[in-house]
This record gives structure tokens, sequence and C-alpha cells, in this order.
């Protein structure tokens, strides 16, 4: 029996998910350092670094109103995902050598599988944003 499976992880993220209120992403911005830093200093996260920190980036664009052609679906369980990895008393707790990430790690894949498309479509639209960015650069 796996020790932590992908019906755990879409049961872990449905629950976060739930949870999360308009309110919770502004709290959540506020701890991206920390949760950065946990992902950065753990091995079973560190793989997701970068797709954490567009979660971030779509997350902070959502928030100011920059972006919002996503359904807040997407929006609350990207939050939800991030939050779990915040939580260090979560299913397999964080302090358990060697398997205190696997449920992080679980639920993170799970969210970027299930917000795939939309994180994809965020990703252009911010290329695009910048690409269109003036210079601040003079010649």
């Amino acid at each position: 029996m796996a020790l932590f499976s992908q019906k755990n992880a879409e049961d872990q993220l449905k629950s976060e998910a739930d949870n999360v209120h308009s309110a919770d992403l502004e709290k959540l911005l506020d701890r991206q350092r920390a949760i950065e830093d946990k992902v950065k200093n753990s091995g079973k996260l560190k793989r997701f670094s970068a797709d954490i920190h567009l979660m971030f980036s779509m997350i902070r664009d959502y928030w100011y109103g920059n972006y919002r052609s996503v359904p807040w679906k997407t929006i609350a369980a990207v939050a939800g995902a991030l939050l779990y990895v915040l939580n260090p008393l979560d299913v397999i707790p964080d302090i358990i050598l060697g398997f205190g990430f696997l449920d992080d790690a679980g639920v993170v894949a799970f969210c970027l599988k299930m917000v795939e498309s939309d994180l994809h479509r965020y990703a252009a639209w911010k290329e695009q944003e910048e690409d269109h960015r003036p210079s601040t650069q003079s010649n």
C-alpha cells in the first residue's frame, strides 16, 4: 500500500481548496518567501520550484486584478495546494525525515495536473504582457 496515494492527494487538495476564501490570497502572498524557501530546501518538493513560482505569480496577478481569465476553482486549488505545503503538521508531518514532504509533493503534483491548462494559459498571457511592456532602457 502506498504511503500517500493520488486519492489522498485529491482528497487533501479538495479539502484545502474548499476552505479558501478571497481574503486568504493576500495572506498566502505574504507567506510566499516561507513557502518557496521550504520548497527549495526539500528534496521531494524542489522539482516543483518553477511551477510554484508560477502559481504564486498567477495568484498575485489575480489578486491585483491584472489577470481574471481563470476560474475561481483554479485559484482556490492553487491556493489550497500552497497552503497545504505551508502547513508543517499535515497528513505526513514535515519533520519525519525522508517521508515528511511526500504528501506535500503529491498535493502539488495533483494540483498541477488539475490546473495545467489554466496555468499554461496564464504563462502565455504573462509572457505576452512582458513582451509588450515598455522598455525602461534608453538608446
